[in-house]
């Protein structure tokens, strides 16, 4: 990690890679954005951060596609950004919104640039603090997905969801208050609730799997220790983004 003063790119220090942002939903997409630009201080020297662009179409045309179940319609929204960031620039991308990665096998074959997906950052940083069985939160079409199960199978680790009933009582809060930026008291409780249910079948950690969940949850008022994949993505892309000034 970089603390030195923040200098400009040469030769022998070329630019950090500039980071293109896949955008879905507002509050999600400006908490990764706003982390990035910020923490990157720590790597680049004060006030320093590498470039970034975000692209996000209106999130009712995801949400349309998610409703009727057209994941190829999802992966062509995805695409449409891709396209459009990587014409100004971007080097390679991330989406700090994790329903739509759901299409992500749509989406990777036909990328015009490389990425960084959300559930590999997050399996990598459970392994790294040594936790074995994840509760996942996020929207139903998350839960219900194998984003997550595949990802952290594939790293030994275990994936268990919310009861039925649970997952919709989070997602109504998700999709009705935190993608607006209404943070209610009762949703706090809501997720606490989850939290010490999947704690009482045997989680040793929860996955915060909605990019809008940092916002209310954290380890100060988790019953579990949190995975933050908003901010979790968001360290990880700063972290690829200055390896070529390192």
């Amino acid at each position: 990690m970089l603390h030195a003063k923040s200098r400009h790119p040469t030769p022998q220090h070329p630019a950090p890679l500039h980071i293109g942002i896949v955008g879905c939903s507002a509050e999600g997409a400006a908490l990764c954005y706003r982390t990035i630009c910020v923490e990157g201080a720590q790597f680049l020297g004060p006030h320093a951060h590498p470039e970034v662009s975000l692209h996000t179409p209106s999130l009712a045309d995801y949400t349309a596609c998610l409703e009727r179940g057209d994941w190829p319609a999802v992966g062509d929204l995805i695409l449409a950004s891709a396209e459009k960031l990587a014409k100004i620039g971007a080097e390679f991308l991330i989406c700090p919104d994790n329903t739509i990665h759901g299409a992500f096998a749509y989406v990777a074959p036909r990328s015009p640039l490389p990425w960084l997906h959300i559930a590999e950052v997050v399996a990598e940083a459970a392994v790294a603090r040594g936790f074995r069985r994840l509760g996942l939160t996020g929207t139903r079409w998350l839960v219900e997905s194998e984003v997550y199960p595949e990802k952290l199978a594939a790293r030994g680790l275990d994936c268990l969801r919310p009861e039925p009933d649970e997952r919709e009582a989070i997602d109504r809060i998700i999709m009705e208050d935190l993608v607006y930026g209404r943070f209610k008291p009762e949703a706090v409780a809501t997720f606490q609730r989850v939290m010490s249910g999947l704690g009482d079948r045997g989680c040793d950690a929860v996955i915060l799997g909605c990019t809008e969940i940092p916002l209310i949850v954290d380890d100060s008022n988790s019953p579990l220790p949190t995975l933050d994949s908003t901010r979790l993505l968001a360290r990880a892309a700063l972290r690829r983004a200055v390896q070529s000034v390192a």
